[in-house]
């Protein structure tokens, strides 16, 4: 009897001291605790060891949306004038969902070897090459992201304080130079959310942000208000005589379902710049509360499905306003008809207010890179934090202030880093990552890989030849610019 009392205290004991050193070892434990644990099948998942998450799924969410959205908006009416309705459905739903299986493949390679950074994935899979070609495609993507946003800043919130003052539009006013503007609302609003130490903070701004971009699309009401084609609201509107605007033939006023020129071989560009926030996929990760692949997998598809929704919405509604005489920038299309209106007006603060919110967010994975790349042994370090955001943010600006038009930069930017972030790293991370034993390279998610990777190589090489033929004959920033 006494034995088999002795023998019970014991097993409770242990039972105890189990329990004890599992909450000793993480502080929320409860269900969670299950997943690190061994499973039916005998395998242990990873657990993440390199930083404790607080951050909720929805304000995830709302960091994720806010990273894909962006100034991208402004130019899918554009592109769907130049691929017609159901060819510019097709390849925003394709984008979509490649965008999602990317994103897919990230985090598994992830899981798999318990790191939640990009640049760490890539040394994981090619050693230092890998690391330095993840972290110089995100820092160039990120900073064509960023300088897109400013852009609408620089030429949207002159024409916003015109409105509201009744300027004339050919004042030389200080305060109706983008150029002075842009660096203000760099100093004065995105470089303070910008030194925040975790991205978890920015939850709140993310959300009002998306909130400002769902105002966006308050422009379908003008569809039924805005006659095709349209009067011009004097002669000293914002002209556009590159030979496309002609309102007086019906053909620009022709509903097209399929048709493709010059101009279609922007549109693979901008759509996979529309959707890439693939760099900021694992630090939002990595600042999840009771992270998993499944949960991280809800948040993206989430954003993702929202995003596709405004997207094609405002693609859409743009398009059947102006048809082909839709610019690539849809709001300074509106401008030409009436640029005190009231709706308009508030449309574009709205997207100023988004577009400047967004830009905090999409520069913690460039200031991480750099991290990654330069400094990949130091601690965390206030100095060195601020001065990269300080850098970075002259940079931006000076960019801003010369670049010639915003479909540049969707074009160059979204051939050359948007493949490689969104198609080829992800599949040949994952194919180096994912162990033979368990995954051979005969097996179907690994030839899916290959064939993913090989795809992101086909469209770069496509976009990058059409867009260098397209300025060789004349067309290209030509047609583009405003």
């Amino acid at each position: 009897m006494c034995t088999v009392f002795r023998g019970s205290w014991r097993r409770n004991k242990l039972t105890v001291v189990v329990h004890f050193l599992v909450r000793f070892d993480d502080p929320e434990a409860g269900l969670e605790n299950e997943g690190f644990l061994p499973s039916a099948d005998g395998k242990k998942p990873i657990r993440f060891t390199d930083f404790e998450g607080k951050t909720s799924f929805g304000m995830s969410v709302f960091n994720l949306g806010n990273a894909i959205m962006g100034s991208g908006i402004l130019g899918l009416a554009y592109a769907m004038a130049n691929t017609g309705i159901l060819l510019f459905l097709f390849l925003l739903t394709a984008v979509a969902a490649l965008s999602s299986y990317s994103i897919h493949l990230l985090l598994k390679s992830s899981g798999i070897v318990g790191i939640r950074a990009y640049e760490q994935l890539g040394y994981r899979a090619f050693g230092t090459p890998g690391k330095m070609a993840a972290g110089i495609a995100i820092t160039l993507q990120n900073i064509g992201a960023m300088s897109s946003y400013l852009y609408i800043v620089k030429s949207e919130l002159p024409l916003v304080i015109q409105a509201f003052l009744k300027a004339d539009p050919n004042a030389d006013l200080w305060y109706l130079n983008g150029n002075y503007l842009v660096i203000m609302v760099s100093a004065s609003v995105i470089l303070p959310l910008a030194l925040m130490k975790q991205l978890g903070y920015l939850g709140y701004t993310s959300g009002f942000s998306l909130s400002c971009m769902v105002f966006f699309l308050s422009v379908i009401y003008k569809t039924f208000q805005i006659p095709c084609p349209f009067e011009e609201f004097s002669a000293n509107s914002t002209a556009y005589s590159n030979g496309l605007v002609h309102e007086d033939d019906a053909d620009h006023c022709a509903t097209r379902m399929f048709t493709i020129n010059s101009q279609t071989a922007y549109t693979i560009p901008i759509l996979a710049f529309a959707f890439v926030c693939h760099p900021e996929v694992l630090p939002i990760y990595t600042e999840l509360r009771n992270p998993t692949k499944k949960r991280m997998q809800q948040v993206s598809n989430i954003s993702i499905l929202v995003m596709y929704t405004m997207y094609f919405l405002a693609a859409l509604f743009g398009y059947l306003t102006f048809k082909d005489n839709v610019e690539p920038e849809l709001l300074h299309t509106y401008s030409r008809i009436d640029p005190y209106d009231t709706l308009i007006l508030c449309v574009r603060v709205a997207v100023l207010t988004a577009v400047t919110l967004t830009v905090p967010i999409v520069l913690f994975p460039v200031r991480r890179a750099i991290q990654q790349m330069l400094f990949p042994t130091k601690s965390f370090n206030w100095l060195r934090h601020i001065a990269i955001a300080v850098i970075l943010l002259t940079l931006i600006n000076m960019l801003v202030i010369f670049a010639p038009n915003i479909l540049g930069i969707f074009g160059i930017i979204g051939a050359t880093s948007a493949p490689c972030l969104i198609f080829i790293f992800p599949a040949v991370f994952y194919i180096r990552i994912v162990p033979k034993d368990d995954e051979p390279m005969s097996s179907t998610p690994k030839i899916l890989a290959a064939c993913f990777a090989a795809l992101g190589v086909s469209f770069m090489v496509m976009s990058l030849s059409f867009i260098i033929i397209d300025w060789t004959t004349g067309g290209g920033l030509a047609a583009g610019a405003h």
